[in-house]
C-alpha cells in the first residue's frame, strides 16, 4: 500500500472523526479491526491487516467476528480503548497513526496511540503512550525488532519509538508548475518521479505514465499533462488491472532490490573500516621513520662515544656528531652503552622494516579503497541488475567456505583447509586430517590450524607449496600484519592432543620452521 493510498482511506476517515469506537474485533492472527459508529461510509470497521509483506488498512461495512489470537491483539482490545479523536499520516509516507481517548471506569484506560507501519516486509502495529508527532514509549508492539535482525531501527515494547528515517520530497496535493520544473522532474522519466515527489511507489508510478499517456521524461512542453495525471492520482489513487500486474513485477523488483542493498551494505562497509584501518597503519609506519631515524641518530653517538658513558646511568648528555651541540639520551641502566645502541638500532630497523612493507602495499590498499567507496556511493541508485552483480562479484572475492574451515589452493593444486575457530581447528587436526597430511601453525601465537590434504600418497609439498600454506598460518594468527613469522609445519601424524587438553590445542613433534609475512598470500 502506497503512501497516496494510505492517504486517501484516512481522507475518508478523518472526515467522520471525533468518531465513538465499539470495540475491537480480530478476525485471524495479524488483523484488527476497529468498529466505528455513524461515520460518513456508514457503522463500519476500520480494518488493519499488519502481515508482512503486504499489509493494507480499509474500510468496511461487512460484519466482522474474533476474539484475540494473540497476547498483542489482546494488549490491543484492553489498551486501545475510547473515541477515536484523530488520525494522522507521517508526511506521505507509509506509516500513520490513531489517537484514542482512553476510557474512564471501574478500571480506567488512560489515552493512547496506534502507529500502523504500512511498509511491506517491515509492517509493524505498535500501541504508543499518548503523545504528539511520531515519538513515544512504546507500550506494546507486534513485531519486536532487536539489533540482530536490524541494527540501525530497533522496536521494543518498552523502548523510544523511532520513526523511519526523514527525507526531502515533493509534496504532490500542492506541487505547482514551477516547483516541478524546479526540481527538474522535466528531465525525469514517470517511473522514476518517486524519487522526488511523495507518496509514489511502484504502483503509482506506473499508473501515472498510463494516465498521462507516456512513461519518458516529459520536458517542458509535456509537463502540464504529466502534472495533471499526478493530481489525478491524488485525488484518486486507484489503479487499473494492467498496471496492477506489471506494478505488481515492478514492486517486486524494487524490494528485491532494497534487501540486496541492505545485504550489500554491510560486508561493504566492513571492507571500508578494514582498509582504513590498514591506510592508518601505513601513517603510523611513516611517523616511525621518524623516530627510526633519531634513534639511529643516538645509537650512532653512543658507538661513538660509549667510553665515556658510566655503566649504570639513566640518562646521559653527549656531543653530537658534528661536534656544535650536545644531546641528552634516556639509557636503560641495566645495559651498557654498546647494548643500548645496539637496541636502538634493532627498533630503528624494525620500524623500517614495517614501513618498507606497508609502502609497498599503500598503492593497493588505495585502490582498493576507491574501489569499495565507488561500490557503497553506487548503491543507492544502482538497478536489480547492477546489484546483482555486484552480490554476485563480492561472493566470487570471499575464499571458499566449507562444513570445517575456510578452502585454498595452493600452487601446485593441492588443498588447503584453514580452521576458524577452536572447534574446527579441532575437527580438521583431528578428525578430517590424514596421518600423511601437512599441518601448520603460526610459532609461539594463537591462531588457526591449516590443513594440506597430500592424497593417499602422502606427496612431499615443494617450496612454494610450503610458504604458501606457511602465509595462511601466519595471516590467520594473532601474528597476522606482522613480518619473519615463524611457522611450524609436521606431518599429521606427529601431532596430537594432549588429555583433558580444551579443543585446538595441541602437541607436536619432527616440524620444520619457515620465516614469512603475515599477510595473505596473492591468489
Amino acid at each position: 500500500m502506497e503512501g497516496l493510498m494510505l492517504a486517501r482511506v484516512l481522507r475518508g476517515l478523518s472526515g467522520g472523526l471525533p468518531a465513538r469506537a465499539l470495540g475491537w474485533v480480530f478476525p485471524d492472527e495479524t488483523t484488527a479491526a476497529l468498529l466505528l459508529e455513524d461515520m460518513p461510509q456508514g457503522t463500519g470497521n476500520l480494518v488493519l491487516s499488519y502481515r508482512p509483506p503486504q499489509p493494507v488498512v480499509y474500510f468496511s461495512r461487512e460484519r466482522l467476528r474474533g476474539e484475540p489470537h494473540n497476547p498483542f491483539q489482546q494488549m490491543v482490545a484492553n489498551k486501545v480503548r475510547g473515541d477515536l479523536l484523530r488520525a494522522e499520516q507521517l508526511k506521505l509516507d507509509r506509516v500513520f497513526q490513531l489517537h484514542f481517548g482512553g476510557e474512564e471506569g471501574f478500571v480506567s484506560v488512560p489515552p493512547a496511540r496506534l502507529l500502523f507501519e504500512v511498509t511491506g516486509r517491515n509492517a509493524n502495529l505498535l500501541i504508543l503512550e499518548e503523545g504528539e508527532g511520531f515519538r513515544g514509549r512504546i507500550l506494546h508492539a507486534a513485531r519486536e525488532i532487536t539489533p540482530a535482525r536490524n541494527r540501525f531501527r530497533t522496536t521494543r515494547s518498552g523502548g523510544q519509538y523511532t520513526p523511519p528515517p526523514p527525507y526531502d520530497k515533493l509534496d504532490p496535493r500542492s506541487l505547482s508548475l514551477e516547483e516541478a520544473q524546479a526540481a527538474g522532474l522535466d528531465d525525469l522519466p514517470l517511473p522514476r518521479w518517486r524519487e522526488q515527489v511523495d507518496g509514489l511507489g511502484p504502483l503509482l508510478s506506473a499508473e501515472l505514465g498510463r494516465r498521462a499517456g507516456f512513461t519518458q521524461a516529459p520536458g517542458p512542453q509535456q509537463l502540464p499533462q504529466a502534472l495533471a495525471a499526478l493530481h489525478s492520482l491524488v485525488e484518486d489513487p486507484s489503479v487499473s488491472e494492467g498496471v496492477m500486474t506489471e506494478g505488481a513485477r515492478e514492486a517486486a523488483r524494487s524490494e528485491k532490490a532494497a534487501q540486496l542493498r541492505k545485504e550489500l551494505i554491510g560486508p561493504l562497509d566492513k571492507r571500508l573500516t578494514l582498509l582504513t584501518n590498514q591506510l592508518s597503519d601505513v601513517t603510523r609506519a611513516e611517523e616511525g621513520i621518524e623516530l627510526a631515524e633519531q634513534e639511529r641518530l643516538e645509537a650512532d653517538i653512543l658507538m661513538a662515544y660509549s667510553h665515556q658513558v658510566p655503566d649504570g646511568s639513566a640518562e646521559v648528555r653527549l656531543p653530537d656528531l658534528t661536534g656544535e651541540s650536545e644531546v641528552t639520551i634516556t639509557l636503560d641502566p641495566l645495559l651498557s652503552a654498546v647494548q643500548n645502541a645496539e637496541k636502538r638500532y634493532t627498533r630503528a630497523r624494525r620500524r623500517e622494516d614495517i614501513y618498507e612493507r606497508l609502502a609497498e602495499r599503500e598503492p593497493r590498499l588505495r585502490t582498493e579503497f576507491a574501489e569499495a567507496q565507488a561500490r557503497v556511493q553506487a548503491l543507492d541508485t544502482a538497478g536489480l541488475k547492477e546489484l546483482e552483480a555486484l552480490a554476485a562479484q563480492l561472493s566470487s572475492e570471499k575464499p571458499e567456505k566449507v562444513p570445517y574451515g575456510l578452502r585454498f589452493t595452493l600452487p601446485s593444486g593441492l588443498t588447503a583447509l584453514v580452521g576458524r575457530n577452536n572447534k574446527e581447528n579441532a575437527t580438521l587436526t583431528h578428525r578430517i586430517g590424514r596421518s600423511m597430511d601437512y599441518w601448520f601453525h603460526a610459532q609461539g601465537y594463537a591462531g588457526s590450524h591449516v590443513l594440506v590434504r597430500t592424497g593417499s600418497g602422502g606427496k612431499e609439498l615443494s617450496q612454494a607449496d610450503i610458504l604458501y600454506a606457511a602465509q595462511l598460518a601466519a595471516a590467520h594468527s594473532k601474528a597476522r600484519g606482522s613480518s619473519n613469522v615463524p611457522v611450524d609445519y609436521t606431518r599429521i601424524k606427529h601431532v596430537w592432543r594432549p588429555k583433558g587438553a580444551a579443543a585446538g590445542k595441541v602437541n607436536y613433534t619432527g616440524q620444520k620452521t619457515v620465516f614469512v609475512d603475515g599477510d595473505l598470500p596473492e591468489s
